[in-house]
């Protein structure tokens, strides 16, 4: 997969392609019908392709206001990757983007820049200055510019329409399952390991701690967790708290992993999380809540076996 930043200089071998366009926050089920859209029209010899765009818009419009990114760039290449994506074209989105009226956007990035044969989006997508156009300004500047567009309808289950405002919610709710059938996969977050307290070593249960990105608004509590080092998996239960049976300080997602004994200080590591445990509390003494660590540890391991069995089956 190529990825290619900005508009402008596009080679030729880029120029041409199915362009599915939007924020692809989660790269999640109903993302994926808009690929599936753009990859249905790709013509022989051309390529298929996603445009999104970084910064996330609700970041250059709000930049005082923390947003729940579900998928920093680097993770949504991978995923879109995953989705056997030719190329991706990330648009910076800054004042001059921000700028292009409607036809100005369809005409400088869309034909000038990319000369694109198809277009897909959403049923919910706008564009262009103030938000001007609509998927029918797009079918309609189409047919003025010589492309096709495809406009995927609502996708769901259960009366529920697949977003990721929906997904940004559930999350906050630690509802961490319901979240993954929505996304297609397990919410993952990556970070660096830092030094905490102790107290985990201490306690029997040394954690590799990490901090979330800002905004990123998950449930204080328990999680059975996968985590990956350097391409291996391992199982795990995760606290995500402000450690209120200690010290009620800044939150940290503190992680132990199972069967696990090596020095994490410094490295990246990637988290998915597989189901909610239970809500974060406040124990007595340090001895009660090892009696619980043990039992969340117990529960974390019956969780994920299960989980498991089931992406075997």
């Amino acid at each position: 997969m190529e990825v290619f930043n900005g508009w402008r200089g596009v080679p030729d071998h880029l120029r041409g392609a199915s362009l599915a366009i939007g924020k692809f926050d989660g790269v999640h089920r109903g993302h994926r019908a808009v690929l599936e859209l753009a990859k249905q029209s790709t013509r022989p010899g051309l390529l298929t392709g996603a445009m999104v765009f970084d910064p996330h818009p609700r970041k250059f419009f709000q930049p005082d206001k923390a947003l729940f990114e579900l998928t920093p760039l680097p993770h949504k290449l991978e995923l879109l990757a995953d989705c056997g994506i030719d190329l991706v074209a990330v648009l910076p989105f800054d004042r001059e983007l921000a700028s292009l009226g409607a036809e100005h956007f369809v005409q400088d990035v869309l034909v000038d820049g990319f000369g694109i044969s198809h277009a897909a989006t959403g049923y919910n997508f706008f564009f262009g200055k103030n938000r001007q156009g609509t998927p029918d300004t797009l079918r309609e500047l189409g047919v003025k510019y010589g492309f096709g567009v495809s406009v995927a309808s609502a996708v769901g289950a259960s009366g529920e329409i697949f977003s990721s405002s929906r997904i940004r919610e559930l999350l906050a709710e630690g509802d961490v399952a319901a979240a993954s059938e929505i996304l297609g996969n397990l919410w993952q977050v990556e970070g660096v390991v830092e030094s905490g307290a102790g107290r985990g070593s201490v306690l029997g249960f040394p954690t590799a701690n990490i901090r979330l990105a800002e905004g990123q608004l998950l449930r204080h509590g328990i999680y059975a967790v996968r985590v990956g080092v350097n391409g291996n998996w391992y199982n795990g239960a995760a606290y995500l708290g402000t450690r209120p049976t200690f010290d009620s300080g800044p939150s940290l997602l503190e992680t132990f992993l199972f069967n696990f004994e090596n020095n994490l200080y410094g490295q990246v590591i990637k988290i998915e999380f597989v189901d909610f445990v239970r809500a974060d509390a406040k124990f007595r003494s340090g001895t009660d809540l090892v009696a619980q660590m043990q039992k969340d540890c117990a529960k974390a391991k019956i969780i994920l076996e299960k989980y498991s069995v089931e992406q075997r089956s």
